[in-house]
């Protein structure tokens, strides 16, 4: 293929290990975001072949720091350039620690069937055999290829490439450190060559109802999480300092009699309750009886049923439509 034929595909980079610099050949240590886009580009053989690249620099930050200013500001970002008829897609640079929360918040958020792709890194660039560069070369094929359009924001891993509403980081230190679980990936890319096996089903990008064009802040959505013994006063602070609670409960999202009763207490102050499992496999179903304001998460977990249920809240405060925008994400 000639320069002329490639797509041109942005990289947005937000910091991470990816971009990470420490002690020479050491995976621990370092200190994220250390390299610039333009360095991550220029360090990848070959990447500049597989499509016309442009680098911007959206934040250089460790993913522990990353905030909903940065979301929205990638999300606006990315739906002004899709306008663009030049640009083929997008891929955003991103620490591991926080990266299924930015990827499922850009899947509700950026209006565009042009591909969206979010890679990382388990070590950094300076490490012995950094797992970044791999990553980021398969990302841009992704983004470039035609079939990839329309699926969503999408995870790329170690050959594997997920939907950014089911993956999960499942590893402090493994390069294959993410997965989807019960679901699995959405297919396999091999050197540049994507091969997709399964779709979302659930809505997204284009499909998704939510437009944050106007906000500069969004619903302040807080998790609780249960664990034995478990202080039902945790649970109230928590509530009464929010706008939306998400409950991390033990396997189908249970707890304790006590924060039960405390949990019952709050159907008067009618802000919704999701119920969620700190179990990373399986859905929630609410099988017992519970006050009308709160409802099940599905197969989200915790951060990611913040994340919708923050969203929700920018549409509704009604507990019944909140409740379908759930069953419909």
């Amino acid at each position: 293929m000639s320069k002329k034929d490639l797509q041109k595909v942005v990289i947005l980079g937000t910091g991470g290990t990816i971009a990470g610099v420490g002690e020479p050949g050491m995976t621990t240590g370092y200190f994220s975001g250390g390299m610039d886009i333009e360095a991550l580009i220029t360090g990848v053989p070959g990447l500049k072949d597989l499509a016309w690249l442009i680098g911007e620099q959206i934040a250089n930050v460790n993913s522990d720091d990353i905030t909903q200013e940065d979301w929205l500001r990638l999300t606006r970002r990315i739906n002004e350039l899709a306008q663009r008829d030049d640009i083929a897609g997008f891929v955003i640079t991103h620490g591991t620690d926080t990266l299924e929360e930015t990827a499922f918040f850009l899947n509700l958020t950026v209006k565009t069937k042009k591909p969206v792709v979010i890679t990382g890194a388990m070590r950094p660039a300076t490490a012995l055999s950094p797992d970044g560069p791999f990553n980021l070369y398969q990302a841009v094929a992704l983004a470039a290829s035609p079939k990839a359009v329309g699926k969503g924001v999408l995870a790329v891993f170690s050959d594997a490439i997920y939907s950014a509403r089911d993956v999960q980081k499942g590893s402090t230190f493994h390069v294959d450190a993410f997965s989807s679980d019960d679901f699995g990936c959405l297919g396999y890319i091999r050197d540049t060559k994507p091969y997709f096996y399964n779709a979302p089903v659930k809505k997204h990008t284009i499909d998704s109802e939510f437009d944050l064009s106007d906000f500069t802040e969004l619903p302040k959505v807080a998790i609780s999480y249960f664990h034995v013994d478990a202080d039902p006063e945790t649970l109230r602070f928590q509530y009464m300092k929010s706008d939306g609670l998400i409950i991390a409960g033990a396997g189908n999202g249970e707890m304790s009699l006590k924060w039960e009763q405390e949990m019952r207490n709050f159907e008067q102050f009618g802000k919704p309750i999701v119920i969620t499992s700190r179990i990373h496999d399986g859905i929630v179903t609410l099988h017992r009886p519970v006050p009308s304001n709160v409802l099940s998460g599905d197969t989200l977990n915790p951060q990611k049923a913040r994340i919708l249920l923050m969203l929700a809240l920018t549409k509704t405060n009604d507990i019944q439509s909140i409740r379908d925008i759930f069953e419909s994400y």
